[in-house]
């Protein structure tokens, strides 16, 4: 366990120690009240995204032992600093209509201010998640291929869907319409072009990732570094993606604990080390391949996410309560799991 979680611990110390002497700092006796609400970031950022790592893990079985790499330490300053701070901080100016260095200014020294402009982007930043992930929910279950179903009732009828073509773009899109007949006026415009991107992003990662993987030869051919890097290329950015969909909401509601950007920032970057640990250590260890049906309750779980993203728009819903929903159906499909690799094994032990 040591050697997965090392780099997690690392950064759990260095983070505290830094969120003491800010808090000192900035908040001159508040040192111990910060690490406290540090700890308690990180720990529900961990325990409430093991259903990322469980969709990470399933990604990353697919691509080679330096790209993982990459993933824990790259992957690692684009997730905290990059998702944590400079996205928000991005969605701020544009809706605001300020420049980055302004707002990141505001960030950092009227934490007030900063959270009541985060708050009125709340509704643009979570569709553009939801449609996101959304679009990952639906072309995982259409896919007649799939022979493996865990809940079969539905999951059968759901995998023929993909013979009508475009069909989850359609289904998305519907959905987008109906959210935004709930936004109000003023951020109509903002909420559509936010999801329309949240769609055709995850449209030209998947489908330049698709285009690799068919074309695997020709990009051998091409890429002066191999094809292989190229593919792991996309799909490192296809896994930031994800990611960064599921921070999203974690990213705003930690606002509630703190208005503290640097304190905020700090605890979810110790709770993204340890999903990411978990992340290598679940693709390490095969445990994908051992619990048949964790990566359906994965993506059970990121419909959950993505259609109570979209409820935020217009109605406040507790992360807690969104981790708890996800959670569920990992643990379900945990069980499920166990209990199929029971049956088989017993069934062997019949057949000799």
């Amino acid at each position: 366990m040591l050697e997965y979680f090392l780099g997690s611990y690392i950064i759990t110390i260095t983070g505290v120690i830094w969120a003491y002497l800010w808090g000192e700092h900035v908040h001159s006796g508040t040192g111990l009240a910060c690490v406290f609400i540090v700890l308690v970031l990180a720990v529900l950022e961990t325990s409430l995204s093991f259903d990322n790592a469980v969709v990470n893990a399933m990604k990353l079985e697919k691509m080679s032992h330096k790209w993982r790499h990459r993933f824990l330490t790259w992957g690692i300053l684009i997730a905290v600093f990059g998702m944590r701070f400079l996205f928000p901080v991005l969605v701020v100016a544009i809706f605001a209509n300020l420049d980055m260095i302004t707002v990141t200014k505001i960030a950092l020294t009227d934490s007030d201010k900063y959270a009541s402009y985060l708050h009125a982007t709340h509704a643009p930043i979570v569709t553009f998640g939801g449609m996101f992930l959304i679009m990952l929910f639906l072309n995982y279950f259409f896919d007649h291929k799939k022979t493996v179903h865990w809940i079969t009732p539905i999951e059968k009828p759901l995998s023929t869907l993909d013979h009508i073509r475009g069909i989850e773009i359609v289904i998305s899109l519907l959905m987008l319409i109906f959210v935004q007949h709930y936004i109000p006026q003023d951020n109509k415009v903002n909420v559509i072009i936010a999801g329309m991107a949240g769609i055709i992003t995850y449209l030209v990662i998947d489908g330049v990732a698709h285009f690799l993987e068919r074309h695997e030869e020709m990009q051998n051919a091409q890429c002066a570094a191999g094809g292989i890097k190229c593919a792991g290329l996309i799909s490192f950015i296809y896994l930031e993606l994800i990611d960064a969909s599921f921070s999203l909401d974690g990213v705003l509601g930690a606002f509630a604990l703190s208005k503290d950007v640097l304190i905020i920032t700090i605890g979810l970057a110790i709770g993204a080390m340890f999903v990411r640990s978990l992340t290598i250590m679940l693709v390490e260890k095969k445990t994908l391949a051992k619990f048949l049906y964790l990566e359906h309750g994965a993506h059970w779980a990121i419909g959950a996410l993505a259609i109570i993203m979209l409820v935020t728009t217009v109605k406040e819903i507790p992360e807690v309560v969104t981790g708890l929903i996800g959670l569920v159906f990992i643990v379900a499909a945990f069980i499920s799991s166990l209990i199929h690799n029971k049956n088989q094994a017993e069934l062997e032990k019949t057949d000799n």
